[in-house]
């Protein structure tokens, strides 16, 4: 990164996004000495990954679990954290036909739940699919059969990914599969399930993460605290509305506030978390026209919680589930008196939190609030996770480009984009949504700590993070 600096800049460092990585960087820039500042449209910290508090219960945007092979992050999270970060344990499992099924899937659990006949089909279409492979993996569908068989496909994998994407599998890069699903197979399941005493090694899911005593919010909000306290300042409602550049540099920004002010800002480096999409599209003046077509054609996911506040204990053991059952909307659920007994107030209660995949301006997105809650409440009395009545108050948060989509096109528009961004000497995108990269929380902090080390004058590859063949959350375990 360029180490030349605009004149009388009035911050060194310009951080655009108040989620993980932003303020990741915001803070680990501070604590090095540097004056900065963070910049946050919404009025809550944490991106996807912030806490909201509704009647004293306190529910995630979806479920967002701590775990990283990342000794830079972990230290991170337990320097702000300290003791308030809670060793958690995992059950996630899929919902399917009326039955729950573990995952990764056990081969007795799955015999149990969808009995001999169906049990002995997939196994034959797993083994025409080692013998017949897919030779050349384009799509999500040809990944998950070469490991999995058509018939496990089917049941356990094409449904929800339609879900949750909203487009058919044979549209969804196979590259996706590789960074979300890589290194699980049917064959090593069978394995690790029959023969235990074997001396090889084989791969599971972690069973345990760490979480926040008061949910994920709290981590972003404390890094903001502890921030300030180095002398940076998070400025939240300020939408950042145009990036100055002059030639192959940035030279500052524009925010807008809530009330339509308009604020100008000098820096010597931006570091941005914001869309890749929208980072482009701010710049003025703006970049060559195939850039900002190739902008445009990057496609989000956003999601709709709907959480129930529930007058019962609560029974179901899971942390979250997967809803594989087409006869319903919702994707995933999370109980969240599983994630800490604090996200509740009351020992005798309980909550959930139900998601719905959608586009940003789609049919789901544009039905109301009170539909979307009638809707949660007779699908999860449809699915017998609760009864109806003991529902006594609920609320819908809605939030925009929540995923990055890897379809079919998606990489040689990013490709596209990359290549003019890597032109600007003084910006560096980082996280999940400013690189357009699948990233989980932990990869998207450690690009904001390789940010803020090349600022320094490192060379550290950001783009590299996350491009891996092992499995973010997988460990080998032995099994002598």
């Amino acid at each position: 990164m360029n180490t030349g600096q605009a004149q009388n800049p009035d911050f060194r460092l310009l951080v655009i996004g108040a989620g993980p990585a932003g303020l990741a960087a915001t803070y680990t820039a501070a604590k090095k000495g540097i004056k900065t500042r963070c910049f946050e449209k919404d009025r809550l910290v944490g991106g996807i990954s912030r806490t909201v508090i509704y009647r004293d219960f306190r529910f995630d945007i979806g479920g967002h679990r701590f775990f990283t092979k990342y000794k830079d992050v972990d230290i991170l999270w337990h320097e702000i954290l300290g003791d308030d970060f809670l060793v958690r344990p995992r059950l996630s499992r899929i919902y399917y036909k009326n039955k729950f099924f573990n995952y990764p899937l056990k081969p007795l659990n799955a015999l149990k739940g969808l009995g001999p006949l169906m049990s002995a089909k997939i196994m034959a279409s797993f083994l025409k699919s080692r013998l017949f492979p897919f030779k050349e993996e384009i799509s999500f569908e040809h990944w998950v059969t070469n490991r999995f068989g058509k018939k496990l496909y089917e049941l356990f994998f094409k449904t929800y990914t339609e879900k949750v994407w909203g487009i058919p599998c044979t549209e969804i890069s196979a590259e996706w599969a590789a960074q979300r699903i890589k290194g699980l197979s049917l064959s090593s399941a069978v394995i690790g399930a029959f023969f235990k005493s074997h001396s090889r090694k084989f791969t599971t899911l972690i069973e345990e993460f760490k979480y926040p005593r008061y949910g994920p919010g709290q981590m972003y909000e404390t890094m903001t605290e502890k921030a300030a306290n180095f002398g940076a300042s998070t400025h939240l409602g300020e939408a950042v509305s145009e990036i100055q550049r002059e030639g192959n540099r940035l030279t500052g920004l524009k925010t807008r506030t809530e009330d339509g002010e308009v604020k100008e800002y000098r820096g010597d480096y931006i570091i941005s978390s914001m869309p890749i999409s929208s980072l482009v599209l701010s710049m003025r003046p703006l970049p060559p026209e195939k850039v900002i077509t190739a902008a445009k054609g990057l496609a989000y996911r956003s999601i709709i919680c709907v959480n129930l506040l529930i007058d019962a204990e609560q029974k179901n053991p899971d942390t979250w589930v997967y809803v594989h059952s087409p006869e319903v909307a919702t994707g995933r659920i999370q109980f969240y008196k599983n994630w800490s007994p604090w996200m509740i107030p009351r020992e005798n209660q309980s909550s959930l939190g139900m998601e719905y995949f959608c586009t940003e301006g789609d049919a789901v997105w544009r039905t109301g609030d009170k539909a979307m809650i009638e809707q949660a409440k007779n699908e999860v009395e449809k699915l017998r996770l609760i009864d109806h009545k003991d529902i006594f108050d609920a609320f819908v948060v809605r939030m925009p480009k929540c995923y990055p989509v890897y379809d079919s096109g998606y990489s040689g528009k990013l490709a596209v984009i990359r290549e003019f961004l890597e032109t600007i000497e003084n910006l560096q995108p980082i996280g999940r949504n400013g690189m357009f990269k699948y990233n989980n929380a932990d990869h998207s902090i450690l690009t904001a700590l390789y940010a803020i080390r090349n600022l320094n004058g490192e060379n550290l590859d950001i783009w590299g993070i996350n491009t891996g063949q092992e499995y973010h959350e997988e460990k080998r375990i032995s099994t002598s």
